[in-house]
């Protein structure tokens, strides 16, 4: 019976299963949705059963879609698979988007190890505060800000970060107490999950009356202190180049409550067909990060 299905039907059966959406699979196969909606109609009558659950909505698999999309997905991937083994091609094109912050402080400046340590990967970065949608196929890994909810993504947590006062040394003479900070320019990042109230919070203390310049990136934030603007409440993962350089230092280290958190988890679609490159990635990733394990998923 398989060789009545073309394999046009079943890759359009396999996307509009995977997205949850006749409109993102035609857009992903750049077809019309009235042709994938036609397409799943006479696979389903050549089956006589149905595929999906139909509302005015949304689809859902059927426990009859569900059974072929399982086949069906694994059939896809190891047809794939045996394309890329015997077909003769350039490098792997891995396509990834950052959070600027992360992008600019930590990724770019190893780049490099991971483009000559591995020339058969042609990495493409592209880096804004928007959460990719895999469904439109414009990117294979996203590293995000937060933390994504979806079921039709992997979602792995990276290092666990300290969040810390951090200045130019300058000032850190003037600040031996928490207590200190009251007195000092506070720059303030309005997209960070811990900003300077719930910090001083933390500490025991009331929040302060925030005066200082104002930034929604943490790179902006981490230049500012550096240039002596006054103190950042910032990541020691973003600002790693900083603190090891000594243009930033944390003058209350030993004295604060130390607030660790994920700030930053790489991300993927369940069905992304370059398994290989992102599972590279993901080890360098590791590496760098320090980490004695492999990146788990949360």
């Amino acid at each position: 019976m398989i060789r009545t299905f073309p394999i046009s039907v079943l890759r359009t059966f396999e996307a509009a299963a995977r997205t949850g959406s006749f409109r993102a699979a035609a857009s992903e196969l750049f077809l019309s949705p009235s042709a994938v909606s036609h397409a799943i109609r006479r696979l389903e009558d050549s089956l006589g059963t149905s595929l999906f659950k139909r509302t005015t909505r949304s689809i859902t698999l059927t426990p009859a879609g569900e059974t072929l999309y399982g086949h069906v997905s694994r059939a896809l991937d190891e047809l794939r698979q045996g394309i890329d083994q015997v077909a003769t091609k350039g490098p792997t094109i891995l396509r990834l988007h950052s959070a600027p912050s992360f992008a600019a402080q930590w990724l770019l400046p190893r780049l490099r190890d991971f483009l000559q340590s591995h020339p058969q990967i042609d990495l493409r970065l592209a880096a804004n505060t928007d959460y990719v949608r895999f469904e439109y196929n414009e990117f294979d890994l996203d590293i995000v800000y937060g933390k994504p909810r979806s079921d039709a993504q992997v979602v792995i947590p990276l290092a666990q970060e300290l969040i810390t006062p951090m200045c130019a040394p300058a000032l850190a003479g003037r600040i031996r107490r928490i207590s200190d900070l009251y007195d000092m320019p506070l720059i303030q990042s309005d997209v960070k999950q811990i900003r300077w109230a719930g910090w001083f919070a933390e500490q025991g203390l009331p929040p302060p009356v925030l005066k200082g310049a104002r930034f929604d990136r943490s790179f902006m934030a981490i230049a500012a202190a550096v240039d002596g603007l006054g103190v950042a409440l910032e990541s020691t993962l973003l600002a790693e180049r900083e603190l090891a350089s000594g243009r930033l230092v944390r003058p209350l280290a030993g004295v604060e409550r130390d607030i660790f958190y994920a700030g930053h988890h790489l991300t993927y679609s369940r069905a992304s067909r370059r398994t290989h490159a992102i599972g590279v990635f993901q080890s360098w990733l590791a590496r760098e990060l320090g980490l004695a394990t492999p990146l788990a998923e949360d």
